[in-house]
Parts: structure tokens; sequence; C-alpha cells
């Protein structure tokens, strides 16, 4: 980007009204949603000795819901269910596997209506961010929508723990977009892995990872 675009870019704690049609110009539009695209970023970009190469991947989709508050935006994230057999008490978007048939928009809007009870209506869709490849072998499109007051949440008492949001602008800030790492089991290689600690909520894994692809597309790419 150059510098006079950088320094058209709105901040991330300026109004929806700002927000939104400038992020539509840095987001792909639906229409333009081809299923064939590869993965752009993943969980191997902090580790690129680990990519397994060429792999059978799962479509899948989540919503990143940018709600219009007073005093700015906020993302809606969820803490998984302590009972789920994978990614247990992690925090993610609303989101999962897409349906046969189904655009990656409509498994985001479905998906967070079942997991958080988030009535499609309420949502305008901004566009698409980033394709995102995970170690569990799933290709995320995630899918941006800003979110209009008035709505309610009923979490899914099956698949979600908790509902939260986080402020916009501290997410897009990169000085709190942390790189920490696992270390492997019996002397095995260090994985590391973005991670954003907000408060009392570790955010970390693939959704630090889509949400720091989300601020490089935004303001870095």
């Amino acid at each position: 980007m150059t510098d006079t675009l950088r320094a058209a870019a709105p901040p991330p704690s300026a109004p929806a009204s700002v927000l939104e049609p400038w992020m539509k110009t840095r987001l792909d539009p639906l229409e333009a949603y081809d299923p064939a695209t590869r993965s752009l970023r993943s969980d191997y970009d902090l580790n690129p000795g680990m990519h397994p190469g060429e792999k059978v991947l799962h479509p899948a989709a989540v919503l990143i819901p940018l709600i219009e508050r007073e005093g700015g935006l906020t993302v809606l994230l969820t803490r998984r269910a302590d009972t789920l057999r994978k990614h247990t008490g992690q925090v993610a978007f609303p989101g999962g596997r897409c349906d046969p048939g189904e655009t990656p928009w409509e498994t985001a809007l479905r998906e967070a209506h079942e997991e958080v009870g988030l009535d499609p209506g309420f949502v305008t869709l901004a566009g698409l961010s980033t394709a995102y490849q995970t170690v569990s072998d799933y290709h995320i499109i995630p899918v941006v929508g800003f979110v209009r007051p008035g709505f309610t949440i009923t979490p899914s008492a099956a698949e979600v723990a908790e509902v939260f949001e986080t402020p916009f602008a501290w997410l897009m800030d990169p000085t709190n977009h942390e790189r920490r790492f696992h270390e492997g089991v019996n002397g095995g290689v260090r994985r590391y892995f973005y991670a954003m600690p907000y408060e009392e909520r570790f955010i970390w894994g693939a959704t630090a990872g889509m949400l720091r692809a989300l601020y490089d597309r935004l303001y870095e790419d």
C-alpha cells in the first residue's frame, strides 16, 4: 500500500458509517467468490517448515461480526463449549463446515444463527477476507458482516460456553498481536502462533491468525 493510501485509511476506532464503505473496497466482493481459490494465509505462516503440502481440505466459513456500538465497533466472539471433541474451550468466530451447495456467507450466517442465535436480518455483509487453512485441514472463508444493534443472543449450550465482544480498534492494533509458541512433546519442534490476550480471554491460533490477516488486508497489504 502506498503512503497516500495508508494515510487515507480511516482508523479502526472510526464509526461504522465511515468504516463500512471503506472496508468494502478492501475486501473481496461476494460476487467475485471463486470456490477454487486456495488458501492465502494459514496456521503454517509462522511455521513454514511444518507445512504438509497439498492436502484435501474441508470447506468452511466463519462470520466476523462487527457490532455497531456507540463507542465504536466491537467483534463478537465465542468460547467453545467444554464438551466439544475438538478445540475445546477455545475462542472462535461463529462458523463451521459448509453444507453441500452452500456459499461461504450462507454457511457463516447459518452457523451464527445456530450457535449464538444471531438473526441474519441484523447483518449487512461487507465482503470476504483472506482465505485461511488450519492444521486440522479446514479451508476457511472469513465473511465480514456489520451487525446493527437490537439483536438478541441465545447461545447454543451444546456448542458455546460464552459470547463476548472485543473492541475492533484493540484487535486491529498490531502492538496487541503477540507471537507465542508451544513446545513440542518429548523434544519436538516448537509451533508458533499468533495470540491476542484481551482481559481474561485468550484469543489465539486460527482465530488470531484470521484477525491478523484481516489487519494486514485492511492496513498493511
